[in-house]
């Protein structure tokens, strides 16, 4: 096991084509994640699920209801990954009231990998947590998505400074030559 941690932040169904909000290249990071997971976990990565679930007490949500078809794990997603820790998360930071951190330090984690959806919030918040600070923080770009092509390129370019941003290629070759 390396020290390395994929997060793959809201692959959910309601993201994807028939849910309540599907976003652009949907199936394409999808599909780009199944394969990343894939070679990840082959060198070792662990990969974490974070899902996000509606807060009930705020009402209704316009997505990711409790016990919702939309609210559950794309299941491309969970087969790449059918042993990995499922994080459940009420707001878009990942750390944020959730059991996130104490899973990275039980696997002696040092490194983020993270991926998914929405590019300009889930992910956006997750790697300039306050508690990511902790770790090197890698954003997988052609990993990410969210509403338009423009938001995803504008929230990449508002991280950028912060993190660092790679292609999934460009960072599994980093895993395999560890």
């Amino acid at each position: 096991m390396t020290n390395t941690a994929l997060l793959i932040i809201d692959l959910q169904n309601d993201y994807f084509a028939g849910g309540a909000f599907p976003l652009w290249r949907a199936k394409q990071v999808k599909d780009q994640l199944v394969e990343v997971i894939k070679q990840a976990t082959e060198c070792g990565t662990l990969p974490i699920h974070i899902q996000h679930i509606a807060e009930s007490r705020q009402g209704l949500a316009p997505f990711f209801n409790q016990d919702t078809i939309g609210v559950n794990i794309h299941p491309d997603i969970l087969k790449a990954a059918p042993e990995a820790p499922v994080v459940v998360k009420h707001y878009a930071d990942s750390f944020y009231q959730t059991n996130l951190d104490d899973i990275l330090k039980q696997h002696g984690i040092k490194k983020l990998l993270i991926a998914g959806m929405m590019t300009q919030n889930c992910v956006t918040h997750t790697a300039i947590s306050e508690q990511a600070k902790e770790y090197d923080v890698e954003v997988l770009t052609d990993a990410c998505t969210t509403v338009t092509e423009m938001l995803h390129l504008i929230a990449l370019n508002a991280l950028a400074p912060r993190v660092k941003l790679l292609e999934s290629n460009q960072a599994l070759l980093s895993l395999q030559s560890n």
